[in-house]
């Protein structure tokens, strides 16, 4: 039995091997971690209902928007690193339930600050939401491909990862009729009123904005409870050689994946994919707006729901695909498509740039988990998976920066459909690390069964 294989902990009904994964996944503990995906998705895509509302109530511009990807993929990129140092300490099931109780910390500020009724206040509690998915996402994203046997891991990620746009979906949901309601334009509304009255109409639509998150409070103190009473595994590796320390410092770790040239690609695709992603979703909304003037806020809303339902359908087409086809292979030409739908949304002149817009959701489907599995089996000592894990989430800052950028060009050229080349250059990029990586496995065929 060669040195991975050998047991070192056998309990619950299921035996983990040294480099951490098991002989067999449990279905309950996997169900439950996986139900975690779609709770991340939902506070990702209020954001987007977040960004019309404050540029309306607040009188901001696309620039300043973008501050609310910021505040939520900055939190992500500052909390990472340490959420990998609280696994290695602790236990991948101590920092999901960290990352749960931030979260709650995070909804629950909501209700001060829809009273206070100032976008500072906002960013904060956006920010501590930020703080609990950079746990989650840093915390499950690794551990769902570790509870099981290694030849399934990037199929468990990406089964898991096929809930998040269903979470998507349902932020978007409860954000048209809770938030957006039967307001119609919010703008138009309150393009007609001044001073005192503005200020008032202006308190009463930020109310609003804390009634999704009563739901999700609920969903998450449930989780957290059945979570806290379940066993779970370890899945972290071990070592068996006595002379070689099981868990290396954060220094070693860095040291070591500094060397790896495909990791350090990995990053700046995930960095580029997740700002691209952001910034998409963050104005379709207002591109649909700025298109079409006659539409509500609510009905520009709908068409985040069909691109989450886009997204999600590409995430069951690219699973479907990738059983019998090269993983990089089927992401070059998903790749290169979705950039075709964005050059589109950046140049059609009416409201087809919208379903453009849409299209290129499908072509997200497999983007996001793919990358991060490709990106850790670069990772050959599993000793640095956790790390290794928190730093591929760490690119999410992409989802902070990229926006910025489009709001910027938004605000310079004073065309928000003309902005959208910024998202087209990203996936530009991706498509090209793809291609290059699609030729490495031709040429390493044995590294591809390796890691199957």
């Amino acid at each position: 039995m060669e040195a991975s294989r050998h047991v070192v902990e056998e309990k619950h009904g299921w035996k983990q091997y040294a480099d951490g994964y098991l002989n067999k996944t449990p279905i309950f503990q996997f169900v439950l971690v996986s139900l975690i995906f779609p709770l991340w998705g939902a506070a990702a895509s209020l954001n987007d209902i977040l960004i019309t509302q404050f540029k309306t109530v607040f009188m901001l511009n696309d620039a300043a928007t973008a501050f609310v990807q910021s505040a939520f993929y900055g939190g992500y990129f500052l909390i990472a690193i340490p959420a990998s140092l609280v696994i290695k300490k602790q236990s991948y099931k101590f920092a999901i339930m960290t990352g749960l109780i931030f979260y709650i910390i995070g909804c629950a500020m909501f209700f001060p600050a829809s009273h206070v009724a100032t976008y500072t206040m906002f960013l904060a509690a956006i920010f501590a939401i930020a703080v609990g998915l950079s746990f989650l996402e840093t915390s499950c994203d690794t551990y769902s491909s570790m509870i099981g046997p290694r030849k399934y891991s990037n199929i468990r990620m990406n089964i898991s990862a096929t809930l998040v746009p269903l979470g998507d979906m349902v932020g978007i949901i409860l954000g048209k009729y809770l938030i957006f309601g039967s307001v119609g334009n919010l703008s138009e509304t309150m393009s007609h009123m001044h001073g005192a009255e503005r200020i008032a109409y202006g308190e009463k639509m930020l109310q609003l904005t804390l009634q999704p998150y009563k739901y999700i409070l609920v969903v998450l103190i449930a989780i957290l409870i059945i979570l806290a009473l379940t066993p779970m595994p370890s899945s972290k590796a071990v070592s068996l050689d006595k002379e070689k320390k099981t868990t290396p410092s954060l220094g070693e770790t860095l040291k070591y994946l500094a060397k790896n040239t495909r990791f350090k690609k990995g990053i700046m695709a995930q960095f580029f994919y997740v700002g691209m992603q952001t910034t998409v979703w963050s104005f379709t909304i207002r591109l649909a707006l700025n298109l079409n003037t006659s539409i509500s806020d609510r009905d520009a809303s709908t068409f985040m729901i069909y691109s989450y339902a886009a997204w999600f359908f590409g995430k069951l087409f690219a699973s479907y695909l990738l059983k019998d086809h090269s993983i990089t292979g089927v992401l070059t030409i998903f790749s290169a498509l979705g950039t075709i739908t964005l050059i589109g949304a950046t140049t059609i002149p009416n409201m087809t740039a919208v379903w453009m817009a849409i299209a290129a959701s499908f072509f997200f489907g497999p983007e996001w988990p793919t990358i991060y599995a490709h990106t850790l089996d670069t990772v050959e000592d599993k000793r640095f998976t956790e790390t290794a894990g928190a730093i591929v989430v760490m690119a999410i800052v992409g989802g902070a920066v990229i926006p910025a950028i489009q709001g910027v060009v938004s605000d310079m050229t004073g065309s928000m459909q003309t902005s959208f080349i910024v998202p087209t250059l990203c996936y530009v990029i991706v498509t090209i690390y793809f291609f290059f990586e699609y030729r490495y496995d031709l040429a390493h065929p044995e590294q591809i069964e390796q890691n199957q």
